[in-house]
């Protein structure tokens, strides 16, 4: 499966895509709406830099004791609930008077059960399609991710103006139910991928199991942290350019598409073989490192828009860990990708937003750049041992030598 028709002639693929652009346009409107709303009220990047990007911490709490779900649950009816929650989480955020304690907790529950989602979701999508698919059609999802930031971030911008933070909110929930209305109408009804019931015991010796395997183990910190420390600098563009934080947005999801689409479609196997992630990951960073200088706009966001790029990383690494994951644990697997990844992200834009209130926006941009620089420097040749990607499904030979690789607890 190498071409967009084949893709798209997949069953299911087409609802699955359109309740996931459903999602990606509610996140983004009610996300610009959320770190304005509390930027007005405050004026603290700190605060604004957490309540877009802190309740991803909560993330770590599913991944911790929710994660079991997402191979145990029918993944349409998980993903209808999943959507008309949020619907009405953020219904409520929108109601005047309420408190910064209230909106703090609402946002986190919010990304605790965000955990279950993106697990369920993708795991869905390694159902849908066939394994050697998986990567043009995780490319298209970011694409279709890239495409609706770029214009979310611009008509959040012009919805905040417009019809205040609480009206964009509103919008965001009227986004969220479509979400659910196309997955319920849209998806067949499956059973779930694994047997048994949800619990946090599974969770965690899943979790153990996942992480114990050491190439799974670099894989995952190459997932998580050089991405998570860019997404810290990315947690300030309200403090650093209020009036034209949309703009920023908007730039740093040009860049995600063009990366996405690049890498997704065009990059040959054997360049992703040789090559793979790190140089990608570099590319990530890299261009932040101007903000140390406080660059105008138009520079600011030329280096933002090739920054940006690099987070098609992001796809190899993943294609990476579904070979090197059986096929009952991959929603679990791209669970715990997804949760560890948003939790970082969250961990990176507190940092961000601590380092800012001590110096300026500027200055953490640039240390936050370095940073994840230096830690993709660090597995680089780890990553580099790991050799080429397989594309098949783990077999039962491959289980049993990761559970010998795991007795004899090899730390990364």
């Amino acid at each position: 499966m190498r071409t967009y028709q084949e893709l798209f002639k997949a069953p299911e693929f087409t609802p699955l895509f359109a309740a996931f652009a459903s999602h990606v346009a509610a996140q983004t409107v009610s996300r610009m709406a959320v770190g304005t709303l509390v930027y007005d009220a405050t004026g603290s990047p700190l605060l604004a830099a957490l309540s877009m990007f802190g309740p991803l911490l909560a993330q770590m709490i599913g991944a911790s004791v929710l994660l079991s779900a997402t191979d145990r649950l029918p993944p349409r009816a998980a993903t209808v609930g999943l959507a008309l929650f949020f619907a009405v989480a953020t219904t409520t955020l929108a109601l005047p008077g309420l408190s910064m304690g209230a909106f703090f907790a609402i946002l986190s529950v919010q990304g605790m059960l965000g955990s279950v989602g993106g697990g369920v979701r993708y795991g869905l999508l390694t159902e849908i399609l066939p394994a050697e698919g998986y990567l043009l059609g995780r490319s298209v999802l970011n694409m279709c991710a890239g495409s609706l930031q770029i214009c979310g971030y611009a008509v959040g911008g012009v919805l905040v103006n417009v019809l205040a933070p609480r009206g964009a909110l509103l919008t965001g929930a009227a986004l969220f139910a479509v979400s659910a209305a196309v997955a319920r109408i849209g998806l067949t009804r499956r059973p779930p991928r694994a047997q048994g019931r949800p619990s946090a015991s599974e969770t965690w010796r899943t979790n153990a199991r996942l992480w114990a395997a050491k190439p799974r183990r670099r894989v995952y910190l190459a997932l998580w942290v050089p991405n998570g420390l860019v997404v810290g600098c990315e947690s300030l563009f309200v403090s650093y350019a209020p009036h034209h934080a949309g703009l920023l947005f908007a730039s740093a999801a040009v860049g995600m598409l063009a990366g996405d689409t690049l890498t997704g479609r065009f990059l040959p196997r054997h360049w992703r073989d040789r090559f793979g992630a790190p140089p990608l990951l570099l590319l990530l960073a890299a261009p932040y490192l101007i903000f140390v200088l406080h660059p105008a706009l138009p520079v600011a966001l030329a280096a933002v828009t090739l920054g940006s790029i690099g987070f098609s990383a992001n796809l190899l690494l993943q294609e990476r860990l579904m070979s090197l994951t059986p096929s009952e644990l991959r929603g679990h697997a791209f669970g715990l990708h997804h949760s560890g990844m948003f939790t970082m992200q969250g961990v990176a834009a507190a940092a961000a937003g601590g380092i800012a209130q001590l110096t300026s926006p500027a200055t953490a941009m640039t240390v936050m750049a370095a940073a994840s620089a230096a830690v993709t420097l660090a597995l680089t040749p780890g990553l580099r041992r790991m050799g080429p990607a397989a594309g098949a499904v783990p077999t039962g030979a491959d289980v049993r030598r990761e559970l010998t690789d795991t007795n004899k607890g090899s730390s990364a």
